[in-house]
C-alpha cells in the first residue's frame, strides 16, 4: 500500500550482513543486565537489616512501691525476609518508696475500675476484688464480692505484680522476674564471685581439710588458728565432726562466738557486713555458713577437746585478696598454717604448698618438761633489774600459767592473762608464751601466777608473731606487794605506753 500523499516513509538502512535488535529488545536486554547486576552485587554480602541503639528509659509505671520501666528499638530492614533477631522492647525493675499506709495495691485499683458496671448479660452489678486462684497469675482475674465466682478482664497491665508474696511482674501477660542486672526476663545470676553473668573467672575457689595441730592424748591445746578468712570472701562453708567447738573472731580482736571459753548457743551472727550462720547437732556435727561477702578480716579458730579429725572448709575468694595473703601477718600468737589448695597443684603458688615431708625434715616434737633435770637459775631481783625489765619489754603483765611443753628447743606455756600493766598490742585471755632452751631460765611451773615482762617476736617470714620470755628475763610470782612495785616502777619508766 503506498503511503499517503504528502508523507515521507522513514527508512533506517542497516549494514549488509548485520542483524541489529528492534527498539524493544534494546530496553529488554538493559532491564535484564540491570537486574541481574544488582542481584550480583547483594551475592555474598550479608543482610544489613539490624537494630538502632536502644532508647532512653520510660518513667515507672507505679509511684511507689516497686514497678516497670521500659526502652525501646527499632529495626532498620533491608530485606522483607529477614528480620532483625531478638526484641524490640527491653524491661526493667524500678524501685521506688514504700507505698503509704493504706494506699489501694495496683491490681486491685484495676479490678475497682469495673465496680458498679455492668459486665454481665443479666446486666448485673458487682463489686470486684482480685482473685489469685486462676492459672494464669497475669489475667485480670476479678473476684465478685459476695459470690462464688470471677471474672477475667484480659490482661492486667505492665508492671502489675504477679502476686502479693512474688518478686514478679506481669509484662505482656508473663510473669517475668528481674535478673541481676535488674532487666525482667535476662535470667542472667551473680556468680560465686559476685560478677552478674560472669563465669567465676574473677575468683578463685579454696577448699582444704585442716588436720594439724592434732592434740595428743591427754593434753589440751585450747585456741587454735584455722584460717584467716580475708575480706571479699564468699560463699564460706565450714564443717567440723568432732566434740571440738569452733570459733570466730573479728578483726578487732573480739569473738563472734565460742570465744573467751564460753560456749553460746547456734544462731545467726551478723559480722564484717554479712550474716554468719552457726549450727551445732547432738555435739559432734558442727557448721557455719555465709554467703559474703565479707566486709573486714575473720579468724576462724578451733577450740580444741579431742584430737582433730579434721576441719573442712571452702570459700570463693576474689584473686587480688588470695595473693595478699601471700604477706599477711597475722596477729595471733601462735603457729599459723599456710596451706591452701586451689583447684590442682600447678595451679597453687609455692608459698601455700605442704611442705613435702622429708628425712631431713621433720616437725617439732612436743613432749613434757623433765623439770627435775633443769638447774636453777637466778632470778631478776632489784628496783634496777625492775626497772631495766619493764622499760624495754614490750608486754608486761600478770598471768597464771596452765601447761607447759617442750617444742623442739624451745618452751611453750599455756597461760591465762589476769592483768595487763603495759602492752604495744591487745593480749587476748589465752595466750602462749615462748621461751628458748629445753630448760628456760626463768622456769615457770603450772598453776602458779606470775608477773612477766615479754617480748614480741616476728620472724623473718612474717608468718610467727608471739609472745617471747628472753632468756634470764623478767618473771616473778606475782603478790600484792609486787603489784605495788611494778606499778611504781611504771611511773618511773620514760613513755611508757598505757596498759590496754
Amino acid at each position: 500500500m503506498p503511503p499517503p500523499v504528502g508523507t515521507q516513509e522513514a527508512r533506517v538502512e542497516y549494514p549488509a550482513g548485520k542483524l541489529w535488535p528492534r527498539p524493544r529488545q534494546v530496553l529488554l536486554l538493559i532491564w535484564i543486565y540491570l537486574c541481574c547486576g544488582l542481584e550480583g552485587r547483594t551475592q555474598g554480602r550479608p543482610e544489613s537489616s539490624e537494630w538502632t541503639s536502644w532508647g532512653a528509659w520510660s518513667g515507672c509505671s507505679s509511684t511507689c512501691g516497686q514497678g516497670a520501666s521500659v526502652r525501646s528499638r527499632r529495626c532498620v530492614r533491608i530485606s522483607r525476609e529477614h528480620a532483625c533477631g531478638g526484641d524490640s522492647h527491653q524491661y526493667r525493675l524500678c524501685r521506688l518508696p514504700e507505698c503509704p499506709s493504706g494506699a489501694m495495691p495496683f491490681r486491685e485499683l484495676q479490678c475497682a475500675l469495673y465496680n458498679s458496671r455492668p459486665v454481665l448479660g443479666d446486666q448485673s452489678i458487682y463489686q470486684w476484688v482480685p482473685f489469685y486462684g486462676a492459672p494464669n497469675l497475669c489475667d485480670l482475674n476479678c473476684l465478685a464480692e459476695g459470690h462464688t465466682f470471677y471474672y477475667t478482664f484480659g490482661r492486667v497491665l505492665d508492671g502489675t505484680p504477679c502476686s502479693p508474696d512474688s518478686d514478679g511482674l506481669c509484662i505482656n501477660g508473663r510473669c517475668l522476674t528481674a535478673g541481676c542486672d535488674g532487666v525482667l526476663g535476662s535470667g542472667n545470676h551473680e556468680d560465686n564471685c559476685g560478677q552478674c553473668g560472669g563465669r567465676n573467672s574473677s575468683c578463685l575457689f579454696i577448699q582444704h581439710v585442716f588436720s594439724e595441730a592434732t592434740p595428743p592424748s591427754g593434753q589440751s591445746y585450747g585456741y587454735w588458728n584455722v584460717t584467716l578468712i580475708p575480706i571479699g570472701a564468699r560463699h564460706i562453708r565450714v564443717t567440723d565432726r568432732s566434740r571440738n567447738y569452733l570459733a570466730l573472731m573479728g578483726s578487732d580482736g573480739r569473738y563472734v562466738f565460742n570465744g573467751d571459753w564460753a560456749i553460746d548457743w547456734p544462731g545467726t551472727f551478723q559480722v564484717a557486713g554479712t550474716q554468719v550462720h552457726y549450727s551445732r547437732t547432738n555435739d559432734r556435727d558442727e557448721s557455719l555458713w555465709a554467703a559474703g561477702p565479707t566486709g573486714e578480716d575473720l579468724h576462724l579458730q578451733v577450740l580444741f577437746q579431742e584430737p582433730n579429725p579434721g576441719i573442712e572448709f571452702e570459700l570463693w575468694l576474689p584473686r587480688d585478696a588470695y595473693y595478699a595473703l601471700q604477706s599477711h601477718r597475722n596477729p595471733l600468737r601462735q603457729p599459723q598454717i599456710r596451706e591452701v589448695e586451689v583447684g590442682s597443684q600447678e595451679a597453687t603458688p609455692a608459698w601455700t604448698r605442704p611442705a613435702p615431708f622429708s628425712p631431713e625434715f621433720s616437725p617439732p616434737r612436743e613432749q613434757p618438761i623433765e623439770t627435775e633435770s633443769c638447774k636453777p637459775c637466778p632470778g631478776a631481783k632489784g628496783r634496777s633489774q625492775r626497772l631495766l625489765h619493764y622499760c624495754r619489754s614490750d608486754f608486761v603483765f600478770r598471768a597464771r600459767v596452765l601447761a607447759q611443753l617442750r617444742v623442739g628447743e624451745e618452751t611453750r606455756y599455756d597461760i591465762q592473762v589476769q592483768h595487763s600493766y603495759k602492752n604495744w598490742t591487745p593480749l587476748e585471755r589465752r595466750e602462749f608464751l615462748w621461751a628458748p632452751g629445753a630448760c628456760p631460765c626463768p622456769l615457770l611451773v603450772p598453776r602458779a601466777e606470775y608477773l612477766v615482762a615479754a617480748q614480741r617476736h616476728i620472724n623473718y617470714e612474717g608468718t610467727l608473731d608471739r609472745l617471747l620470755l628472753p632468756h634470764a628475763g623478767y618473771a616473778r610470782p606475782w603478790t600484792p606487794r609486787e603489784d605495788a612495785r611494778i606499778q611504781k616502777v611504771a611511773k618511773q619508766c620514760p613513755q611508757a605506753p598505757p596498759a590496754g
